[in-house]
């Protein structure tokens, strides 16, 4: 049987949280060597720094962690590199991945999308196909090329939206 997939995750939102989770749950296929995501940051009323989401749980799993503020500085690309990935795997990451970043990893990058890739790019995809009063959402996972110039890619099968506007009576 051939060695599980070395892994680096890229995310911070609660949106990634199932697939860090699913990736770690598989270490026959896939090894979880890393997390990157956001800095923390101020929260809420109060300010409060605020770990991410994608930063709890790897801390859970026992996962290094990194933050960087840009992840295509020189000494950030060198860290990752020596992270020897075979793979990245992005969701909701918020930051630009250079073609110097995407080209790292042994087998490429692949973007997990909470949209149906080109609609509703952003940062609320699902929020503005609710917004929009969309009858069909989904989500792509995709691979991420070097270059801008990307074909079609496959997409999961599109999910039924239940949150179409309804509208307020008056009261009786």
């Amino acid at each position: 049987m051939p060695a599980p997939l070395r892994v680096v995750f890229m995310g911070t939102p609660a949106f990634a949280l199932p697939a860090l989770r699913a990736l770690h749950e598989t270490s026959d296929v896939a090894n979880v060597v890393a997390a990157h995501t956001q800095p923390d940051r101020p929260a809420g009323r109060g300010k409060k720094i605020t770990k991410p989401p994608v930063k709890v749980l790897a801390e859970e799993l026992g996962l290094p962690v990194f933050q960087p503020d840009d992840i295509n500085h020189p000494d950030e690309r060198r860290k990752l590199a020596d992270q020897i990935a075979d793979v990245c795997v992005v969701a909701a990451y918020a930051q630009f991945l250079s073609p110097g970043i995407l080209n790292l990893p042994r087998v490429g990058c692949v973007n997990i999308h909470s949209s149906l890739l080109p609609k509703y790019r952003g940062a609320a995809p699902i929020q503005y196909a609710i917004w929009k009063g969309e009858s069909e959402t989904g989500g792509r996972v995709n691979p991420k090329p070097a270059s801008r110039r990307c074909g079609s890619f496959p997409r999961w099968t599109p999910a039924r939206s239940s949150c179409r506007k309804k509208s307020r009576s008056a009261p009786a």
